[in-house]
């Protein structure tokens, strides 16, 4: 497996990387910041390669306001604005470059697992030099992202043609999402499946209380979130408690108003977190196709915490949340639509509470895992 992503954090990745092991496969992973002394599993070995950080300040936080202002400050944010996109594809390069040695030694292998876009390219080559059988695992629509910088039109229609040209070499492509899945399969890809980012069951869930205490969002803090929409809200909740966890992204700011915070958990723990509040945020800003099509881990992880969820109203997370009654659906940046989608949650909470247990029975990782073993049987 090869991904640019810190792995030690990087559930999807472990997860299947478990779930493969466990069905008689021996793996090698290649990530990034992966902490001296990390270990997954029996049958499973983790290697780091470095990536820079480039223009990131690395004193990111969230602030009052909204930063610094000033003549000097501006032209900073417009020559950071102008080259970001320049910048990210460099990185990411250097990445592959320097992983390249990494990879061609601990080959020649029979599958090679790539995850995301940013290591199709390396995986495909060495794919083909050791006869070994490729794999995509694409964990969002990579050219159809919301990313900071100035656009890049003609580099996102480049890259989705040079996507499908490395991807169709692939046995099987891998991706989190029904709608992420005909999307790839509209662009040629033919043998598409969906592994969603579900969670194991949990062995004991306790009762639901008869009403939540508070609204947790537990993920990455950052943009794109629509995270100032949920500020505005907390404002109009109140008493209510909206209470944030999560790392936060470099660079990113945010005056938190009423919002609460609490420390970053690990994913186990997270659970017990969500019970505490009784309802789960799972935002997103609709900017982009990738968000429209998008099904967040926060989503899966409230089913397996059996936690009702209020939900951007985006495509795919509604198709899901409707289906099983999870919960309630909010325009995204319209904080009155999320302040009236929580009251109505808190309003038929038992009603929630029942759809996510039932759900439980097929949103979860068993489920998942299986498809993916499957595939890896047929090789």
């Amino acid at each position: 497996m090869i991904a640019q992503s810190p792995i030690a954090g990087d559930s999807r990745i472990l997860r299947e990387a478990t779930a493969l092991a466990a069905a008689g496969h021996t793996l090698h992973v290649i990530g990034r910041d992966v902490p001296s002394g990390f270990e997954v599993g029996p049958g499973i070995t983790v290697e780091s390669v470095s990536r820079s950080s480039g223009l990131r300040s690395g004193n990111g936080g969230l602030a009052v306001g909204h930063g610094r202002n000033g003549p000097k400050v501006l032209v900073q944010r417009f020559g950071r604005w102008l080259l970001l996109p320049e910048h990210r594809n460099r990185t990411e390069k250097h990445w592959r470059t320097a992983a390249a040695s990494v990879v061609a030694a601990a080959g020649p292998v029979d599958v090679v697992h790539a995850h995301d876009f940013n290591t199709l390219e390396l995986a495909a080559e060495y794919a083909e030099k050791w006869s070994a059988s490729l794999v995509y695992d694409s964990h969002e629509l990579w050219f159809d992202r919301a990313l900071p910088g100035r656009p890049t039109p003609l580099w996102r229609a480049r890259g989705r043609r040079y996507e499908v040209s490395l991807a169709s070499r692939a046995r099987v492509v891998f991706t989190v999402s029904d709608g992420i899945a005909e999307r790839l399969r509209s662009r040629g890809l033919s043998d598409v499946r969906v592994v969603r980012n579900t969670f194991p069951r949990a062995d004991d869930v306790p009762p639901a209380p008869d009403r939540p205490d508070g609204l947790l969002y537990a993920g990455r803090v950052g943009a794109g979130r629509d995270l100032p929409t949920v500020v505005a809200a907390a404002r109009q909740l109140l008493p209510f408690r909206t209470v944030l966890m999560g790392s936060v992204d470099p660079n990113y700011r945010l005056d938190l108003g009423p919002v609460e915070t609490v420390a970053e958990r690990s994913i186990d723990e997270v659970d017990d977190t969500l019970r505490t509040y009784g309802i789960s945020l799972v935002t997103l800003t609709n900017t982009c196709e990738n968000h429209r099509l998008a099904l967040p881990n926060k989503l899966f992880h409230a089913v397996r915490a059996g936690v009702p969820v209020v939900a951007a109203d985006l495509p795919e997370l509604r198709a899901v949340v409707t289906q099983y009654k999870l919960g309630g659906l909010y325009e995204p940046g319209n904080a009155q639509s999320l302040t009236d989608a929580v009251r109505s949650v808190i309003d038929n909470y038992s009603t929630y509470t029942d759809g996510i247990r039932n759900a439980a029975a097929e949103l979860n990782w068993e489920h998942d895992a299986a498809t993916l073993t499957a595939a890896y049987a047929e090789f």
